[in-house]
């Protein structure tokens, strides 16, 4: 029978400490929001939602800080993930609370129209909408992890590009996020506590491809 190396048994035990450790800094820093998602009825308590989202961005970036260190090296997942939240918390809340209020306002629309006789053309479009605005919030985050001292404006404008133009690689991330989102809601403890870093992981992996067009991301202009 063939051995499996030192090296190959380092690898997979460090891919799985870092799966382990970022679904638990993750669970942290994002507390406010997923004891909410747990302990609440979410078609009731949307409004406290709104206002926890924004606190949970930061902790995105700080996995895929996180995820960008261990290709390169870094074994120290926690070191890692705390060094991308405080690099990127205030940008992070910004974009997180610009997509909250974004994705309310048209879905208190979409609610509002839906009874008009309008809504067969109305509702498509915002729902569209609301897509773009999360998927755009989601590759945005991934640029501000990859490079914090790029300016907002130009983080978001090529995440809206570019989640549109390469639409297919923000329907993948988004079919991952939804099945992940199903599993929290039928058995949250192993969303939490293992399923939660791969699905962010292939988020952060689709939102590198799609950015590469226009960022090599260390030479983006601070």
């Amino acid at each position: 029978m063939t051995r499996i190396s030192h090296d190959t048994w380092a690898t997979i035990l460090g891919v799985v400490y870092l799966g382990l450790m970022t679904n638990f800094l993750v669970l942290v820093a994002a507390s406010p929001f997923v004891v909410l998602l747990i302990t609440t009825d979410p078609g009731l308590s949307w409004p406290l939602l709104a206002l926890a989202a924004p606190l949970s961005a930061p902790a995105l970036t700080g996995a895929f800080a996180a995820f960008r260190e261990f290709g390169r090296g870094e074994p120290q997942v926690v070191r890692s993930f705390l060094r991308g939240w405080r690099a990127t918390w205030r940008k992070g809340m910004l974009i997180g609370a610009a997509a909250a209020a974004s994705v309310v306002v048209l879905l208190v629309d979409v609610r509002a129209v839906a009874a008009l006789p309008a809504s067969v053309v109305v509702v498509p479009v915002l729902a569209l909408l609301t897509v773009i605005a999360v998927a755009t919030a989601l590759v945005a985050l991934v640029a501000l992890a990859e490079a914090p001292q790029a300016r907002l404006r130009d983080i978001v404008k090529a995440a809206l590009y570019l989640s549109v133009r390469r639409w297919y690689l923000t329907a993948l991330s988004f079919a991952v996020l939804s099945v992940q989102f199903a599993l929290f809601t039928t058995m949250p403890a192993i969303a939490i506590g293992l399923t939660c870093a791969p699905a962010l992981y292939v988020a952060w992996a689709n939102g590198r491809y799609t950015l590469r067009p226009v960022l090599d991301l260390e030479e983006v202009r601070a």
